[in-house]
């Protein structure tokens, strides 16, 4: 099975030390979680776990094994797909205290919820990825880029929107920059971001003028900024100051695996805020040691871009490899209330289904284009070994 492995074994490493390392404060906050919810037991959270790691490995493994430029087509089928799809969950009118929840899907026979938003970044990054590489050798225009490129992932992020600011304000942002990375025209990206601005004011001051249009989730959004600047009690400021105590409670080596106290008082102890609860049990080594993690994490990400054997290689390996480092890096500036809480968890760390799996096939994709340089390097090797060989060039001689 080892041997079966493609690509940067580094990178393999990495996520295999993320994964095993997350059982133990998922074990740990699970007992919080069945209090809460009333049902289940801290064992049967823990294999919830290990299933959805177990399957996001699988995804991760076949995504490895297929080729990256096909890619390439499954997005542009894929794009109308989720696009469809965000329609169908914003449509379902979900809300939680007037607020739009309308996040998840609830998938037929199974019934698993589906959060669609993140199947569409992945979606809309790998088409980013495509569509840049595509006409990396020919000039853009502003006009053509319009229709075939900024239509369908304005469409994308306004659809995300009005239920998760967070993951559309990431995936906007993730675009910019691999298109920046591209060499899309600065004036262009000027514009588009002013769009953009100019867009989200509009919105806001539509919601506040009609407040009854549809149900929105801008006071929340508002609230949480003026709770972060001001310091004000809210339920997020109450998530916030228990993780802070946690921090403090781990100290240098922390209180132990398992021994958390905070736990008991932080509702999302297993997902949002999971890095009080590390940092709790195995202190500031723990803490700043899974930050250095993410960092190589982002050191391998970085070198399998430089290495890649194609624009597109180089564009999807930061396109899908960059907003998993971004988003550990806000989950943690949130728990440390450096940012405004924003819902984000810790890839491959925080208990959870879709994020985790969409999170193991980007990183699939990113270990299929190791792979593929890898190939590339032994195929060159063995034809200079073969052009080098002194029983090669006497049988060519005679």
């Amino acid at each position: 099975m080892i041997h079966s492995l493609k690509g940067d074994k580094v990178l393999w490493g990495i996520l295999a030390l993320l994964a095993i390392f997350s059982f133990l404060p998922v074990f740990s906050a699970s007992s919080n979680l069945a209090h809460v919810v009333g049902k289940g037991t801290p064992w049967g959270y823990l294999f919830k776990h290990f299933i959805i790691l177990i399957i996001g490995f699988i995804l991760m493994y076949s995504a490895h094994k297929i080729h990256y430029t096909y890619f390439k087509g499954i997005s542009i089928l894929m794009l109308p797909v989720v696009i469809i799809l965000l329609i169908y969950t914003a449509s379902q009118g979900t809300e939680i205290e007037g607020a739009n929840a309308s996040r998840w899907i609830r998938l037929p026979i199974i019934g698993l919820s589906f959060q669609t938003s993140t199947l569409a970044s992945l979606v809309t990054m790998i088409y980013t990825s495509y569509y840049f590489s595509k006409y990396k050798k020919t000039e853009v225009t502003f006009k053509r880029s319009l229709l075939k490129f900024w239509l369908p992932i304005f469409s994308v992020v306004l659809l995300i929107f009005p239920s998760n600011l967070s993951t559309a304000a990431l995936l906007f942002l993730m675009v910019l920059i691999v298109s920046f990375v591209a060499g899309y025209p600065l004036k262009y990206l000027f514009t588009i971001c002013g769009t953009g601005l100019a867009g989200v004011v509009l919105f806001f001051l539509t919601i506040k003028a009609f407040p009854e249009v549809f149900p929105n989730r801008v006071d929340t959004w508002l609230n949480r900024i003026e709770n972060f600047s001001n310091g004000k009690s809210s339920d997020g400021n109450y998530q916030v100051e228990r993780a802070k105590t946690a921090i403090v409670n781990g100290k240098i080596f922390g209180v132990g695996a398992g021994k958390s106290r905070m736990k008991n008082f932080l509702p999302q102890s297993s997902s949002d805020f999971i890095y009080a609860i590390i940092v709790e049990e195995f202190g500031l080594f723990g803490g700043v040691g899974l930050i250095i993690i993410y960092l190589l994490l982002l050191f391998r990400i970085v070198v399998i871009s430089y290495n890649a054997s194609s624009i597109f290689g180089t564009l999807l390996v930061i396109g899908l490899g960059f907003p998993i480092i971004v988003q550990a890096f806000i989950n943690i500036g949130v728990t440390v209330q450096v940012l405004p809480v924003t819902g984000q968890n810790l890839p491959m760390i925080s208990s959870g289904g879709t994020s985790a799996w969409m999170t193991c096939i980007a990183m699939g994709i990113i270990l299929s284009v190791s792979s593929k340089k890898e190939q590339l390097q032994v195929d060159i090797g063995s034809e200079m070994l073969k052009n080098n060989n002194p029983i090669s060039i006497l049988s060519e001689s005679i």
